[in-house]
């Protein structure tokens, strides 16, 4: 059965930073697709930032860019997510997501085009506080 670990979440004041990780562990296909979602209450699931494993294209919500960096540690499946310059408005529950798949398919779940990823971690809260 394979699985998501995640860590890494917590509560900062604006400004500050976090590093998020997910782990992909005992999964019969490797991954290739790995990225995060956030969804904050009363709003709508939003793709953060994803890399694909091949190539490492990377995908990042314009919302985090130049402010987010993913990156992939492939020898362990692991993915990190640096956040800098955190603002309030990113609060929001974080969730990792994978997939073996393609890298169009890759990018459009997290674009929120109506792809999904077939696995998903339990998830870890971010909150900022101004």
């Amino acid at each position: 059965q394979g699985q998501l670990t995640e860590s890494g979440g917590g509560s900062v004041k604006a400004g500050e930073s976090l590093r998020l990780s997910c782990a992909a562990t005992g999964y019969t296909y490797s991954t290739n697709c790995m990225g995060w979602f956030r969804q904050a209450p009363g709003k709508k699931r939003e793709g953060v930032a994803a890399i694909y494993f091949q190539g490492e294209d990377t995908y990042y919500a314009d919302s985090v860019k130049g402010r987010f960096t993913i990156s992939l540690y492939k020898a362990r499946d692991t993915v990190f997510l640096q956040m800098t310059n955190l603002k309030p408005d990113d609060t929001a529950e974080y969730y990792c997501a994978a997939d073996s798949a393609s890298l169009s398919w890759c990018l459009s779940a997290f674009r929120g085009e109506g792809k999904d990823l077939a696995y998903r971690g339990q998830g870890t809260q971010v909150t900022v506080s101004s």
